[in-house]
């Protein structure tokens, strides 16, 4: 099939995908392509900037040249669309055929369908995965295996999809010899094939936004979908968007973001696990910020309680959801004493979030589901908390930086990182990106955390609470005895385990820890890395 010599694939496209990898709709994706493919480089090129501006001891601040926006009253986002006047319960996870439909009929207000960080991006998740929410929408996606049949309920929740960050590529599409943006190709194959059918049945295409760094990236967004509604001939403001913050540098500009995205925002969100990630990585050059035993660094320390309280003190103030964060737990079965202290722990987590004025939360589990409705229920009598505006809340630019988390660093800290970073890594390599860990349901980001704080113990010579100075060679056999356990788990190939912790023993011995771990394992996938070489084919 030929689409012209400038546009090529390097992997077969997958029969169940054949109807989305189409000439019209990658003729979509390189227009988005050609036009905003500067732009986002220069983006990501501000965003070394600011790193480099860090590392030389230039503090984040709310930025001057916005205040005029943060000030004025004026201004305020568009009302929610259908299906998103009340979201009190999400559930979000990756996009295969069965965890959609469950996912669906959940119970929950919505399900957030990853194509980010609960997802490893091979060809065939994205492709198919983008292909089963074609399918989900026209409520085409019933199916029947083992005897068991999995099909779509009456009223399921509603549909919203996570693309990839600006930061990846889709590197098995080349658009004149440069790999695609896995942001525009993840949004435009779903917005081109779906947008309309949705406006049909009374909803739109819902989107969340991850791992932003600066307003002028959710400009970016705002302008691509502006185009892409255009282009398909549909009316403006279709669209709507949440944000997760969850980069240190996006915290300061909140206000900025929701500005930016106004006609197509529908609200805030604390993605927690990346936004601890961010500030540890942000922070990096600076002795003082190292943080102790991840377990340590909740939701009540002192940067993260301030970060929460502006998030919803500023979409409150501007008329849109202020989303809570995951709650990671699952149920843990045949031991009915631990299963209780889990779940307590989403009770806990959940009442913390609705109390302070959130109108929805995150879970990654459907038992999980019914506790947080039940919470939010009793303390959310209407659909949301537009009206609760935590005008009494003042947030300093130190207080969001504050790194002051009390705790230790204990060796069985230093070997649980390890273990998660590996586990998650060697899962993620073959080709799974949402991974039961300890009865807690984890993603990229916590393999995230897990690796800078390896990172900055071993930059700094932190020392455990019984006086070991953590190196590299402290690491080594930890890596070694924990590697041999992962090999042992079900699913798990030994080969990708070890490579797992080559690039782990490499990253902990670095000047800087890398930007990201889904950037640097990406050449282990399906297809990439092939480009120029026999399995390239001309579209």
């Amino acid at each position: 099939m030929s689409f012209g010599k400038e546009i090529h694939l390097t992997v077969p496209i997958p029969k169940e995908a054949e109807h989305i990898i189409t000439k019209e709709s990658i003729d979509f994706l390189a227009i988005l392509h050609r036009t905003f493919e500067k732009r986002r480089q220069e983006l990501l090129g501000n965003r070394k900037k600011v790193q480099e501006s860090l590392d030389n001891g230039t503090p984040l601040t709310f930025l001057p040249e916005t205040k005029n926006i943060r000030e004025s009253p004026s201004w305020s986002c568009a009302p929610p669309a259908p299906g998103l006047e009340d979201r009190r319960v999400e559930i979000t996870g990756p996009t295969d055929r069965k965890m959609v439909i469950n996912a669906l009929n959940s119970g929950s207000k919505t399900f957030m369908a990853d194509f980010e960080d609960s997802n490893s991006p091979t060809w065939t998740n994205m492709v198919v995965g983008q292909a089963n929410l074609y399918h989900a929408i026209r409520r085409q996606i019933d199916f029947e295996i083992n005897g068991k049949q999995y099909k779509l309920s009456e009223k399921p929740a509603v549909l919203i999809v996570r693309p990839r960050g600006w930061h990846l590529p889709e590197p098995r599409l080349l658009i004149d010899g440069i790999p695609i943006s896995g942001s525009l190709f993840d949004f435009g194959l779903y917005f081109f094939h779906n947008a309309s059918e949705l406006v049909k049945r009374g909803f739109g295409p819902y989107f969340y936004l991850p791992k932003m760094e600066h307003h002028l990236e959710a400009r970016l967004w705002n302008d691509v979908f502006s185009l892409s509604t255009s282009h398909l001939g549909l009316k403006q403001g279709i669209i709507r968007a949440t944000v997760l913050i969850e980069t240190l540098p996006a915290a300061f500009q909140m206000e900025e973001i929701l500005y930016e995205l106004k006609e197509h925002s529908s609200g805030l969100n604390c993605g927690r696990w990346d936004y601890i990630f961010s500030f540890i990585k942000k922070q990096r050059a600076h002795k003082q910020n190292v943080m102790p035993d991840r377990s340590d660094v909740t939701m009540t320390v002192p940067f993260m309680n301030a970060y929460v309280q502006l998030l919803i003190q500023t979409c409150h103030k501007r008329k849109v959801a202020a989303m809570g964060g995951m709650s990671a737990q699952i149920p843990i079965k045949n031991d009915s004493d631990a299963n209780e202290r889990a779940m307590n722990k989403v009770r806990a987590d959940k009442l913390r979030e609705v109390q302070a004025g959130h109108d929805g939360t995150w879970v990654a589990h459907p038992a999980l589901v019914k506790i947080a409705l039940d919470i939010f229920n009793e303390n959310m009598k209407g659909p949301n908390q537009y009206h609760i505006r935590r005008e009494e809340v003042t947030v300093t630019d130190k207080q969001i930086a504050d790194s002051s988390v009390p705790g230790k660093i204990t060796e069985q800290g230093v070997r649980d990182n390890v273990s998660a970073a590996l586990s998650y890594c060697a899962a993620w390599i073959s080709g799974n990106g949402c991974v039961p860990i300890n009865y807690l349901m984890e993603d990229a980001a916590t393999a995230e955390i897990a690796r800078v704080q390896l990172w900055q113990w071993c930059k700094y010579a932190s020392k455990t609470d019984t006086g070991k100075t953590i190196s590299p060679s402290y690491l080594q056999p930890i890596f070694s005895e924990e590697s041999s356990k992962v090999s042992k788990l079900p699913g798990i190939d030994p080969g990708h385990v070890k490579i797992a912790s080559e690039y782990m023993a490499g990253q902990v011995k670095s000047q800087w820890p890398s930007d990201f771990l889904t950037s640097d394992l990406l050449v282990h996938l399906e297809g990439v890395g092939t480009v120029g070489g026999k399995s390239k084919s001309s579209l």
